[in-house]
């Protein structure tokens, strides 16, 4: 059994697509991805744009796209922003559950599920990583605003343009008492250096939240938005321009942020046929997909 699967949930529960990858039936233990689309996407052009399918067959993991309804959101946006989703609740809650329910029909390896998202798609993605760290064991973010950077439409497209008011630091620094002071969720920030959607000041501020996240000090962190020193390397030796500045809380990663040079308010990679996908740039899938697989709960 392999391929695309369309689950309907009863109301008020989300749709999602189901993908099983080749040889399916000989994995054993699986690990899971949560694919989460951006707005006016769903989760087929997602799917199609990302090629995640290709590689769900190449490692032999299955991927979980939540599909946003238009009654929920007329431009198929995750309201992120909403007070319910940002604590927790509401869509976030709904994605949990959907996560649950795959993890326990199809045998996942619990400590190999991951999440991600596009734009809306990442935020709610970084909301799910902070409100539940225990379900996931890595987070990959893409032009994204920080969970707690708006609380009604409004303050959304303002975080988006400017970046987020002062707040998101106390979300993540509660996030982290909540679970004891035990935390290890690392994340992959990427976002395009051109993007006037969603300003690159909110990759700082989703940085800060992880590195809060996994245990550094609210005092550690520099002041506004800046981030302490990074260890950078080349992404790719033979192209210079790519650099991933790596941040550690401790002796421990808590998060990764590339910033990629001229890209705009899409997917960097994937196929361009697809609305919000720019080619010509480097993989955002392949680069996701080894993160997650060196990462393990």
């Amino acid at each position: 059994m392999h391929g695309f699967i369309g689950v309907a949930p009863a109301p008020p529960w989300r749709e999602y697509l189901l993908y099983l990858p080749r040889n399916f039936d000989d994995i054993e233990r699986p690990a899971l991805v949560v694919w989460i689309h951006g707005c006016r996407q769903d989760p087929e052009a997602f799917a199609a744009g990302t090629r995640i399918a290709r590689f769900a067959d190449e490692r032999g993991f299955v991927v979980l796209l939540p599909r946003q309804s238009r009654m929920a959101n007329s431009e198929r946006c995750w309201n992120w922003f909403d007070r319910r989703t940002a604590g927790g609740a509401g869509e976030a809650a709904i994605v949990a559950a959907q996560a649950a329910h795959v993890m326990e029909r199809f045998r996942v390896d619990e400590r190999r599920v991951y999440v991600a998202g596009l734009s809306s798609g990442g935020t709610l993605a970084a909301t799910l990583a902070l409100r539940a760290p225990q379900l996931f064991a890595a987070v990959a973010i893409h032009s994204a605003v920080p969970p707690g950077a708006a609380s009604d439409a409004a303050d959304a497209a303002r975080a988006m343009a400017e970046g987020p008011p002062a707040g998101t630091d106390a979300l993540a620094a509660e996030a982290r008492a909540k679970t004891g002071g035990k935390a290890r969720l690392p994340a992959l920030v990427v976002h395009g250096s051109a993007d006037r959607t969603v300003a690159p000041v909110n990759a700082v501020f989703l940085v800060r939240q992880f590195l809060l996240l996994n245990g550094m000090a609210p005092l550690e962190l520099p002041a506004g938005a800046a981030l302490p020193p990074a260890q950078i390397r080349a992404f790719q030796p033979r192209i210079s321009d790519y650099l991933l500045g790596e941040y550690y809380a401790g002796r421990r990663l808590a998060a990764q942020l590339l910033t990629v040079p001229g890209l705009g308010h899409a997917w960097s990679g994937g196929d361009s046929g697809y609305e919000f996908f720019d080619e010509r740039h480097l993989d955002a899938t392949e680069l996701i997909c080894d993160f997650f697989a060196s990462r393990v709960a």
